[in-house]
């Protein structure tokens, strides 16, 4: 279900940190120009944690709008009650999502059958189909790949995954499923071609290398792997710049795509600030990459 590359959208801001509407059309329509299988968002990338409920929404009609059903939408479901997580699904359902990601609750580390519980009890509330993100990693808490099995097992509508790790950790996790749940990995698309080779059906990236990311996969399908290897290797070193963790995604990584489009990027607080150096490092992987297609 849903292969390829997925674009993640990230969270634009003016200089007083309301979210930049105009911002967030031109990013949809450069990620739909680089040829993405999907467009998402409110994940990690989109700074998720630090938008309000009502600009989640907005955000969701936003996507939905910019997108006009050219390429299938989902969107990130986070929240910290079963409560909270379905009122956003409804809204998602509202504005014709294809999909949906839930996000553990930010609150605690609890036992893997706890959150078991927790997303098949989401996840039985919609038909859309379902995936869990898992990223023990970046948000200190996960399942094990025998967890995973459990949780589609017993919840049928839990029919994807999307990955934040290691290519071994998610062979792991395919293995364990038996091929059974298709899975997405992100990590800014580190190991992008072994992870095509360990049977992901796609993956779910942040916009600042999409285009080159969209490249490398569909060389990786049509039998060039030789060829996707060389494309890597050239994107290689922004993919390290960019994923040293979160934190460096969000100022770094969106800095990177902003200077591809020309677009100011403003933070809102909390956040981590560029340094001198991080802003010249910036310029010179933009100018590397070139600008994105038209």
């Amino acid at each position: 279900m849903f292969p390829g590359i997925h674009a993640i959208a990230y969270a634009h801001f003016r200089d007083d940190e309301t979210l930049d509407r105009a911002a967030m059309r031109r990013q949809t329509e450069v990620c739909l120009a680089s040829g993405v299988d999907g467009m998402a968002a409110l994940g990690l990338a989109t700074e998720v944690s630090k938008l309000r409920e009502g600009e989640r929404r907005d955000i969701m009609d936003w996507t939905a709008e910019d997108v006009g059903r050219r390429v299938p939408v989902a969107f990130t479901i986070c929240g910290n009650s079963v409560a909270e997580q379905v009122a956003q699904i409804r809204h998602a359902e509202g504005v014709n999502a294809d999909w949906v990601i839930l996000q553990p609750p930010n609150v605690g580390n609890y036992a893997g059958l706890e959150y078991i519980r927790f997303f098949g009890r989401v996840a039985d509330k919609t038909t859309l189909p379902v995936a869990i993100q898992n990223a023990p990693a970046y948000m200190g808490r996960g399942l094990t790949p025998e967890e995973i099995r459990d949780l589609v097992t017993q919840h049928p509508n839990v029919r994807l995954l999307k990955g934040e790790g290691s290519v071994v950790d998610i062979k792991r996790v395919i293995e364990a499923t038996e091929g059974r749940l298709p899975v997405l990995n992100g990590r800014g698309g580190l190991e992008l071609t072994d992870n095509y080779r360990a049977g992901c059906v796609g993956m779910i990236l942040a916009p600042d290398t999409i285009d080159k990311q969209v490249a490398i996969w569909r060389a990786m399908r049509e039998g060039h792997p030789e060829e996707a290897e060389m494309l890597y290797e050239k994107v290689l070193p922004t993919i390290l710049f960019i994923m040293q963790s979160i934190e460096s995604l969000i100022c770094y990584g969106k800095r990177v795509f902003g200077a591809r489009i020309d677009l100011p990027i403003h933070d809102r607080t909390p956040a981590l600030r560029p340094t001198p150096l991080g802003l010249e490092l910036v310029a010179a992987h933009a100018r590397r990459l070139g600008p994105f297609p038209e």
